[in-house]
């Protein structure tokens, strides 16, 4: 057992989605000896830090820095969850993404290594590219082609922890669909969910992609969504464990994008009204539907907590955090027990 209590955590990524969940996570466990590190840029993100409580924040360039040259003391370091990465799918500066994703993970797994410091990082289900069943994380690396470069500078560090022998000593996550509170400052990078809230408050109604192959009807495309809380406690449980390698975190469910929108209206208490429109020609070749976790090696580290139904994860979300306008806040605990307790 690696104890979350008895040292510092670092969290590169703190102030991005998963990133400062997971200090709000720690929060609700008590535990606020932990080190942010974040690049806060143009963007709002910052917000998503003003509730929490954390010891230090190090900008990402500084921190890198100050592990390379071995010269900078970040405290007594028990564990590292990486998550700091550029997330945009959209993303085409191949230099930068080799050099923010992959160059960087590198650095801070080594170090980590090397100071046998617990490491945890976050992967990417985009990783399994174009496939639509059979998404196992004990799958053959070699096998795996993602479709585009976000992808594929996660699956290259994944590949260069295996070929170095890192995978028996590191933990790497490959997060499905993940939604929920503090995902604001992500552009179109939001889930289906915030976005659709927002088309609803200013329109009324939801657009959704026609779907392009005769098995699926408009709006039957699959998805293995992930509630964000799930996610935190997920990653944490990992983290606590010696359980090593890559580990898918979904659901284990695959869910229908109206499975996912129709919570939305409900919540609201206004009348559905679901538009189907063209989906971009560019996308077509490339639009997976279906994707559903396998997360049998997940469950056999030990993890039992039930998967919020997506109904109520939807519910909790756009009710609790979309229609309040706020994020997540270790001072209101109510709802996240509620919840919990619901599950």
């Amino acid at each position: 057992m690696h104890s979350l209590d008895r040292g510092r955590i670092v969290i590169t990524g703190g102030a991005g989605f998963i990133g400062s969940a997971l200090v709000w996570a720690l929060n609700m466990r008590g535990i606020d000896d932990i080190l942010v590190v974040d690049r806060l840029d143009q963007s709002e993100k910052w917000k998503n830090l003003v509730p929490l409580r954390y010891r230090d924040y190090v900008d990402a360039s500084d921190f890198e820095s100050g592990i390379l040259n071995r010269q900078a003391a970040f405290g007594n370091v028990r564990a590292v969850l990486h998550l700091g990465a550029c997330s945009s799918t959209t993303e085409t500066d191949t230099a930068f993404l080799m050099r923010n994703n992959y160059e960087y993970t590198k650095n801070v797994a080594q170090w980590a290594i090397e100071q046998g410091i617990r490491f945890v990082y976050a992967s990417s289900a985009a990783t399994y590219g174009g496939l639509e069943r059979d998404l196992r994380d004990d799958s053959e690396l070699d096998s795996l082609r993602p479709l585009n470069m976000y992808a594929y500078s996660k699956h290259r560090f994944d590949l260069y922890a295996r070929d170095n022998g890192w995978l028996d000593r590191i933990t790497g996550l490959k997060y499905f669909n993940v939604f929920g509170p503090n995902e604001q400052h992500k552009g179109e990078m939001r889930s289906l969910v915030d976005k659709a809230f927002h088309q609803i408050q200013e329109t009324g109604s939801i657009r959704l992609f026609k779907s392009y192959r005769s098995e699926y009807r408009d709006g039957e495309q699959r998805r293995d969504f992930l509630y964000i809380k799930d996610a935190t406690e997920m990653t944490l449980h990992l983290a606590e464990r010696e359980a090593y390698g890559l580990y898918n975190l979904g659901s284990g469910h695959a869910h229908t994008w109206l499975e996912l929108v129709r919570p939305i209206f409900r919540s609201l208490r206004v009348p559905e009204r679901i538009e189907f429109i063209d989906m971009p020609t560019e996308l077509r070749g490339k639009y997976q539907y279906c994707t559903c976790a396998t997360v049998d090696r997940l469950r056999a580290t030990g993890y039992d907590r039930a998967v919020t139904p997506i109904d109520r994860a939807v519910d909790d979300y756009v009710s609790n955090y979309l229609l309040p306008g706020r994020g997540l806040d270790p001072a209101q605990a109510e709802t996240s027990a509620a919840l919990n307790r619901s599950a």
